[in-house]
Order: structure tokens, then sequence, then C-alpha cells
């Protein structure tokens, strides 16, 4: 039987606020649109710290952009206390796990490699550093496998005893609430996930859809 991983989260959080402390979050941010609901959703519950990690995009120059955005969204939205942690950027570890599968559309094993390689990055900081819970913004997106996310954190959860919060932003309209808060802040709403290989997907894609960002 699928999981319904939104309710998953929705328990979890009933949980939370029945003992009256807020625990700490790591929360991995792939850019401040997908982030934005997020944030809207979880800040009353967590402390949150922004983890922004994504090896995958390219080039450099829209890494160091999306990092700003995200610094301006939570400026936007008040939340002084939000932290943001910026990893260098390395597109090589991305390249590394990509090899041999280039030409695989979105949604695919590349996609899975990547979600993986960022959650365990994630999981990595939150041990060295004592958080207590780990997600990710990731599956706001309607690209994104919410199943794979989570299933991936759920190991690792196992791996680095540090709770997942099981998500899927995308449900209860969290996806257009996304949109609605880009509009609302005129945050840069990039039209391709992030590695070049999506990039050349979302160039051609563009062309067909008579250029309509669906991202």
């Amino acid at each position: 039987m699928k999981k319904n991983y939104k309710l998953l989260m929705d328990c979890e959080i009933e949980k939370i606020k029945k003992t009256m402390k807020r625990p700490s979050l790591l929360l991995h941010a792939c850019c401040a649109p997908c982030s934005s609901a997020v944030l809207e959703t979880l800040n009353e519950y967590f402390n949150i710290t922004l983890y922004f990690y994504n090896p995958n995009i390219y080039p450099e120059s829209e890494y160091d952009f999306r990092y700003k955005e995200l610094k301006r969204l939570c400026d936007e939205m008040g939340l002084c206390e939000v932290n943001v942690i910026c990893e260098k950027y390395n597109n090589e570890e991305f390249e590394k796990i990509a090899r041999g599968l280039e030409d695989l559309p979105e949604c695919s094993e590349r996609c899975e490699k990547c979600y993986r390689l960022r959650l365990k990055k994630s999981f990595i900081y939150a041990k060295e550093n004592g958080y207590d819970y780990v997600t990710t913004t990731l599956s706001v997106s309607p690209h994104k496998n919410a199943q794979w996310l989570n299933e991936i954190g759920l190991k690792l959860e196992n791996e680095y005893n540090i709770k997942y919060l099981c998500s899927d932003f995308k449900k209860n309209e969290g996806y257009k609430r996304s949109c609605q808060l880009s509009a609302q802040y005129n945050l840069y709403r990039q039209n391709y996930c992030g590695c070049i290989y999506s990039k050349r997907y979302a160039e051609k894609r563009l062309k067909q859809d008579g250029g309509r960002n669906d991202y």
C-alpha cells in the first residue's frame, strides 16, 4: 500500500505539539520558491536551519544566485531566526554519481542518486551538529518523486539515528502555495531543476510548450 507521507508528517507534528517544545530541524533547501511554502508550514513547530547543498546545480553562477534568493526569502518573510548554511560549490560530487546516466530523462535513476547524495550530506551535517530532525523541500515540486525521497530519508534515519520528517509538501496545494509566495516575494523561479542535463531537457521542453514554466 502506498504511504501517505503528508499524513505521517501531520501525525509527527501533533506529537511535537504535545511536548510543548520546538525541536531543531535541518531543512535541506533546493531553492527559494520550494522553500517558501515549506517554511510557512514548518516554522511554527521547529527551530529551522536551511541547508543549501546542491552540487547538481549548473553553472556555479546559478548556484550562487539561488543561494542569494534563499537568503532574501528569509529576510522578506521576516524569518531572522532561520539560519542559512551554504556548502561550497562542488559540481564534481554530482558528476561522479551521474556518470553513465547523462542521457536519462528527469525522474530517472540519475535523479534518485542525486536525492540520495543531497540527503546523505544533510544527515552527516545534522549528525555532526546535533539536530533532532532532517527533511528536504524537494517534495513540494510536482517533478520530484516523494516516495523515493521518503524511502531514502527513512533509511538514513536508521543509519544516522536522527529522525527524518516524512513529507510530501506538494499535497494540499503546497506547490500552488509555493507559486503564490514566489509571486508575492518576486522570487526567481528557474525553469530547470539544476543539473546541466535537466537544463538541456528543460530547454527542449520549453520550445515544445511555447515557453511555459511549470517549475
